[in-house]
C-alpha cells in the first residue's frame, strides 16, 4: 500500500462516516457498543482480539530501543472532522525503530484519554499517526495533565474549527515535538485503530510520562467536540505490554 493511500483511508477513519455513508458516534445508538452491528466492514471491532485502547497494566521490563523521533516545522491543516481536532502535516516527519522507519501523517486527541496507565485516566491524549512505506501503521500516544497552558497546543487551537466537517491552515508551521515529553520511555504492545472499522496490526507506542494543558485548553476541546470522543478500554487478551 502507497503511502498516499495510506493518507487517504486515515482521513476517512476520521470523519463522521466511513465507506458506503455509514455514521458511527462514541456514544448512542450509533456508539461503541454497537460499531460491528452498523456495517460488515465495522465487524472487527467486535471480533478482533487486539483491540484498542487498553489499561497499560503488568508490563514486562524490556530493553526496548529508542524511539528515534525526527520531526520538523511543517505546514499543517487542522481539521474538524466531527469526532476530533486533527492536524495534517506536510514536510519530513519521521520515526524509527527495530520495525523501520515510519512516516507521520497527522496528529488528533482524545478526551478523557482513550488508553489509561494502571487504571488512571487522564483529562486528554493525543495520538501520533504514522505509516511505513508498505502501509503499516504505528501510533504515538502521549498523555496530557492539567496544569501550565501548552504554547503549541494553543497554536493549534487558534485555528481549531468550531463546526464539524470544516478545515482552517495553521499561521505559520509546527514541529511536533513540541508535542512530546522530555523523556520519551515508553510502553508498547500491538493494537488497532480506536474508531471503525478498528483494524488491527497497529503498533502502539505510549510515553510513559505526560506533558501540560491548561484547564481552559482541555475544556475548549471538549466544548467544541461535544464530550466525551475515546473508546472505552479493550480486553488485553495474550497480549504483552513491554516497558
Amino acid at each position: 500500500m502507497k503511502l498516499s493511500i495510506t493518507a487517504l483511508l486515515l482521513a476517512s477513519l476520521s470523519t463522521t462516516t466511513f465507506a458506503g455513508g455509514v455514521h458511527w458516534a462514541y456514544k448512542g445508538e450509533h456508539g461503541a457498543k454497537h460499531w460491528a452491528q452498523l456495517s460488515s466492514e465495522f465487524g472487527t471491532c467486535s471480533t478482533g482480539v487486539n483491540q484498542s485502547p487498553i489499561d497499560i497494566t503488568s508490563s514486562i521490563e524490556a530493553q526496548l530501543p529508542t524511539l528515534r523521533i525526527s520531526y520538523s516545522d511543517s505546514k499543517a491543516e487542522v481539521v474538524n472532522n466531527g469526532h476530533t481536532i486533527q492536524a495534517n502535516l506536510s514536510g519530513k516527519n519521521t520515526f524509527a525503530n527495530d520495525a523501520g522507519q515510519f512516516d507521520l501523517l497527522q496528529f488528533h486527541f482524545h478526551s478523557p484519554s482513550e488508553n489509561t496507565i494502571d487504571g488512571k485516566s487522564f483529562p486528554m491524549e493525543v495520538h501520533f499517526v504514522h505509516a511505513d512505506a508498505q502501509g503499516r501503521l504505528a501510533v504515538i500516544g502521549v498523555m496530557f495533565t492539567e496544569g501550565a497552558s501548552n504554547a503549541e497546543l494553543e497554536r493549534v487551537w487558534d485555528v481549531m474549527p468550531t463546526q464539524s466537517n470544516t478545515k482552517n491552515a495553521l499561521v505559520g508551521t509546527l514541529n511536533s515535538s513540541d508535542l512530546l515529553p522530555t523523556s520519551q520511555d515508553y510502553f508498547r504492545f500491538n493494537g488497532s485503530l480506536t474508531t471503525p472499522p478498528c483494524s488491527e496490526g497497529v503498533r502502539w507506542f505510549v510515553m510513559k510520562n505526560p506533558i501540560e494543558a491548561s484547564k481552559a485548553q482541555i475544556k475548549k476541546f471538549r466544548k467544541v467536540l461535544g464530550g466525551d470522543t475515546n473508546r472505552p478500554i479493550q480486553p488485553i487478551n495474550a497480549r504483552v505490554v513491554l516497558k
